[in-house]
């Protein structure tokens, strides 16, 4: 958890498939949001925290989340406009969820579109979870992101930073979560 003094905001983000939140773009975001006012907790899977390698089926995902959100809306962030997002399958699992949680934004690091090389193929996308939020949506995306580069749409903004998609230019990222953050969040 990364507290400040009098939230204007809670952030909640989760990581990508194949590691926890100690990522650099993860940070990124942490940093930037801390400087606007808003508090920010890293959410880790049960099936990273139990030290296996393969994420849980999108349900479980789902439910782990939306247990953890639960229990941080009742304590240490009640009463405050809820972000969510996280990087990868992380981003995803926010898309899904952001209505259920009453989220205000969703801010997306990495959004995989499709899976490497199956960009060509239509039933693999993954952008019908992106057009399904519908509040104020951020997708910082690697400009060589092998998983694909998502469109901008209503509300939703797409920066391209340089790198892939492990995101690693973390002044890149902090910079677009910065410009973009504060007015999810101004009075």
């Amino acid at each position: 958890m990364r507290d400040v003094k009098a939230p204007l905001a809670g952030l909640i983000l989760g990581h990508g498939a194949a590691g926890g939140v100690a990522t650099i773009d993860l940070a990124a975001a942490s940093e930037a949001a801390n400087e606007a006012g808003i508090s920010v907790a890293l959410v880790e899977q049960p099936y990273v925290v139990a030290g296996r390698k393969s994420p849980a089926p999108a349900r479980q995902l789902d439910a782990a989340w939306l247990a953890v959100v639960e229990q941080l809306q009742a304590d240490a962030f009640e009463g405050l406009p809820l972000i969510v997002g996280g990087r990868s399958a992380g981003a995803r699992v926010a898309c899904r969820t952001a209505a259920d949680v009453d989220a205000v934004a969703v801010l997306c690091l990495a959004f995989p579109v499709h899976p490497p090389g199956r960009g060509d193929d239509p039933m693999k996308s993954r952008m019908d979870e992106l057009k399904a939020v519908r509040v104020p949506t951020l997708v910082v995306q690697g400009e060589s992101d092998p998983f694909g580069m998502p469109t901008e749409g209503p509300d939703r903004t797409v920066v391209r930073v340089p790198g892939n998609h492990s995101l690693k230019d973390k002044e890149a990222v902090a910079d677009a979560v910065r410009d973009w953050l504060p007015a999810r969040v101004a009075a």
